[in-house]
């Protein structure tokens, strides 16, 4: 998220002279943060209901998974399993509804749209947006799940392809089913958000929060107690998305110190556990503060780069040293195997094949609803980030980007690590199923890259990669948070963001101590449920305002303001083959047709 951070200088929702402005901005006599209160000096810039309401509904449940105690756990396992077996169909369902809205918004004609207004630039070149998205969303996830997800398909096959389990069809099923919860369904739900609140910060001039999302249904009731009980259900679904994936994380480090340090190298043994993740929680989350207070270039901005460079190095030694054609050849025939099956897979829940009484198939209550749950309580993170970064792009050039490319690189990583498991299980020794089956998920990475020259050396890489992810997740995340309990603003004091990234380190933690990996999902899952209902009313809230817009560029008005500028001054126009006005730049600059 650095490059679009170190760019918050720019006020994103706040209005400007214009074009858009004139015609396009609602007319309202609110701006951004216009209610905050300013508390210890200055250190904190708050919004006076949703700050405090968020940290009083945090304390609340940080307690009551203390009070729990040894029964916590339980609580969160039966949580966990209520919502998998009584709302996993509304999951699926939600999730399909999300791609087939955003690819409607693409190929209809509001696809011509541009965000930000027909006299917007964009602010990143299409190498650096593409880096950018490729980096986006997945980190610790890709990291924790790339060797540990198809090797436990490898045995135990979704039901949905039938295949028998050791088999090569397992293998091709396991990468399917991998590629389908890592593909274009998550990042449906990543770019529904994304252009939800792109459009209305960036073509209405309103703050970058949920709230602004659902102006074309509450108006400036937006900012009243419907807005402010959105952004507070924002608050948790982020908070919990991330705790989620920093819980994951540091189980990833803590094994990868243990398994390198003693089980490859024989130097040192590092215990494993809770405590020692927690401990390892205050470590990595004290080093996130330091990037908060090293500023947006010195800390995060740097870190995101050295992320870069570790995946690619990693990614390609791998490609390298591994079965290399193997991985070509899984890549493509688990890339067939997905697509050919997506409509189905989509849709399947197991349910009806298992008789009166059942509900969902083993893999989809077990994986999918856990991840299709974990995306929507990531989306406000993901979805905030992408629309800082993309202004200026159509809606088409958009959904287009953030559906495919992420999802290609997800692809191609999958098929490097997942596919080297496979091939490792099928025709190699083995050892990195028999270290996954016992162990489990947090060594499947290692046990992999043990199999290769420079083991070693490559383990270390995968856990500074983990913890760099960790340190930057906790300060982007942040980051958001301090936009949802500011009223939207960007310019939120420091001291405000240490605060959050403190906070999230101790939720994670709680969530650890209070039931392990169970508790981190069922966190992930629950809040995932309340913010689904708010994205399918997005759905509704994006065509009204892309409706508006393009009703407004096919105006009388509009074309005669458009008129205007053409006598007044050297510009030139672009429009699609409807001649609609898709572009306003000066006459000097080169542009081009969408």
């Amino acid at each position: 998220m650095s490059e679009a951070e170190a760019d918050s200088t720019e006020q994103t929702g706040e209005m400007s002279d214009g074009l858009q402005v004139e015609l396009f901005h609602p007319e309202s006599d609110r701006s951004v943060g216009d209610t905050n209160k300013l508390l210890l000096g200055g250190r904190f810039d708050i919004h006076p209901v949703v700050f405090p309401g968020a940290i009083a509904l945090i304390a609340v449940f940080v307690a009551v998974v203390f009070l729990l105690g040894g029964q916590a756990e339980a609580a969160f396992a039966g949580a966990k399993s209520f919502i998998e077996s009584t709302f996993g169909w509304f999951y699926l369902l939600a999730v399909n509804v999300f791609l087939i809205t955003i690819l409607y918004f693409a190929f209809s004609k509001y696809g011509s749209i541009r965000i930000g207004g027909v006299e917007a630039e964009k602010e990143f070149d299409n190498l650096s947006w593409m880096a950018m998205l490729f980096s986006a969303g997945m980190g610790i996830g890709l990291m924790f799940f790339s060797v540990s997800e198809p090797l436990y398909y490898l045995s135990n096959p979704p039901a949905f392809f039938g295949a028998e389990a050791g088999t090569a069809a397992a293998g091709t099923a396991a990468l399917a089913q991998t590629f389908f919860h890592w593909g274009l369904s998550p990042w449906a739900v990543y770019g529904l958000v994304g252009l939800g609140l792109a459009f209305f910060s960036f073509n209405r001039g309103l703050p970058l929060t949920f709230r602004s999302v659902f102006w074309p249904l509450l108006g400036d009731r937006i900012y009243g107690w419907p807005g402010h009980v959105i952004d507070l259900v924002s608050v948790f679904a982020t908070l919990f998305g991330l705790c989620t994936s920093l819980g994951l994380g540091v189980a990833q480090v803590n094994t990868g110190f243990s398994y390198v340090g003693g089980d490859m190298l024989g130097l040192i043994s590092v215990p494993t556990g809770t405590i020692p993740q927690i401990t390892l929680i205050a470590g990595i989350t004290a080093i996130a503060t330091l990037s908060v207070a090293a500023g947006l270039d010195g800390g995060v901005k740097r870190l995101s780069t050295i992320n870069l460079y570790i995946m690619l190095a990693l990614l390609g030694f791998l490609l390298i040293v591994g079965p290399t054609l193997y991985i070509a050849g899984s890549f493509a025939e688990g890339l067939g195997a997905y697509l050919n099956n997506f409509l189905a897979l989509s849709f399947f829940t197991g349910a009806v094949g298992a008789g009166a009484g059942a509900t969902l198939d083993g893999t989809v209550s077990a994986w999918t609803v856990f991840y299709w749950g974990w995306w929507i309580a990531w989306s406000p993170f993901v979805g905030m980030f992408i629309a800082r970064i993309s202004k200026g792009r159509t809606v088409r050039e958009f959904v287009l980007g953030v559906l495919i490319l992420p999802s290609l690189f997800s692809a191609v990583w999958l098929s490097t690590f997942g596919g080297s498991a496979i091939n490792n299980s099928l025709f190699g020794n083995g050892q990195a199923m028999a270290a996954y089956n016992e162990v489990g998920q947090t060594v499947a990475m290692f046990a992999l890259l043990e199999q290769f020259p420079l083991g070693a050396i490559s383990g270390l890489l995968a856990t500074l990669l983990v913890i760099t992810f960790f340190v930057t997740s906790s300060d982007s995340g942040s980051l958001v948070i301090d936009h949802l309990t500011s009223g939207g603003k960007h310019d939120v004091p420091k001291t405000q963001r240490i605060f959050w990234a403190i906070t999230e380190g101790v939720v994670a933690a709680v969530l650890l101590l209070g039931g392990g990996l169970t508790a981190l999902q069922a966190a992930a899952i629950s809040t995932g449920l309340p913010f689904a209902v708010i994205l399918l009313l997005m759905c509704y809230t994006v065509y009204l305002g892309l409706d508006r817009e393009y009703e407004i560029l096919e105006s009388e008005a509009f074309a005669d303001r458009i008129e205007r500028m053409t006598e007044e001054g050297e510009v030139e126009v672009d429009t699609t083959g409807r001649e609609t006005v898709t572009g306003v730049t000066d006459g000097d600059s080169t542009t081009s047709d969408d």
